[in-house]
């Protein structure tokens, strides 16, 4: 068991977390100062309100190598307070069944999840997956919601809740998504802000 301490605040938050979960593969942090912290896996921030990700590929050219630039462009937009980033999966508006952002707002920081299999899933797929995410922010703590549609699946739970040392309400969610006989699982913290939008711990 050990405590974990609310980026915002001094204190630790009460939540117990057994020892070994990879509480940082739910969340992804971004190199511009801001919410989600500085430097990521997928590259930096430029300054635009994108994330570039580079890849340096070498290509043999007689007997010598060049270095090509390529950039891939993760929008990043804020709404309201939040920040909106999709690393992975589809780009569109709204999060779930909600398809507009003022009817989203609450759960819009969930957008910042990192599982890479969100780019493998069609857009209603990736829809179906938030859903189940925003049905486990009410759900009683150790109750799996499942969903599934053609070839993929998956589940969320959550595995405990607790208070903040600032008063916030947090829950530790445990993921999964299954396709094409591939499996990939995400551990992590959601706190409540006061208007009651959701926001992913770094």
């Amino acid at each position: 068991m050990r405590r974990i301490s609310d980026p915002r605040h001094q204190g630790p938050v009460l939540l117990a977390l057994s020892a070994g979960m990879a509480l940082a593969s739910l969340v992804t942090t971004h190199a511009a100062a801001g919410p989600y912290g500085a430097g990521d896996a997928y590259g930096r921030h430029d300054g635009t309100g994108s994330i570039q990700k580079v890849d340096h590929r070498r290509h043999a050219h007689k007997h010598h190598h060049t270095h090509k630039r390529v950039v891939v462009v993760a929008p990043r937009r804020r709404y309201k307070d939040v920040w909106v980033v999709r690393p992975h999966g589809h780009r569109y508006r709204g999060y779930a069944h909600y398809h507009d952002d003022a009817l989203a707002y609450r759960w819009l920081g969930f957008t910042a999840i990192t599982l890479v299999s969100l780019d493998r899933l069609s857009v209603a797929q990736q829809r179906r997956h938030e859903t189940a995410q925003i049905s486990a922010t009410t759900a009683p703590v150790g109750e799996t919601i499942h969903w599934k549609d053609d070839t993929a699946s998956g589940s969320v739970r959550v595995v405990r809740d607790g208070t903040s040392s600032s008063g916030r309400y947090c829950r530790e969610f445990q993921q999964e998504i299954k396709i094409g006989g591939k499996t990939e699982d995400a551990y992590g913290i959601a706190c409540q802000q006061p208007d009651g939008a959701w926001e992913i711990l770094p």
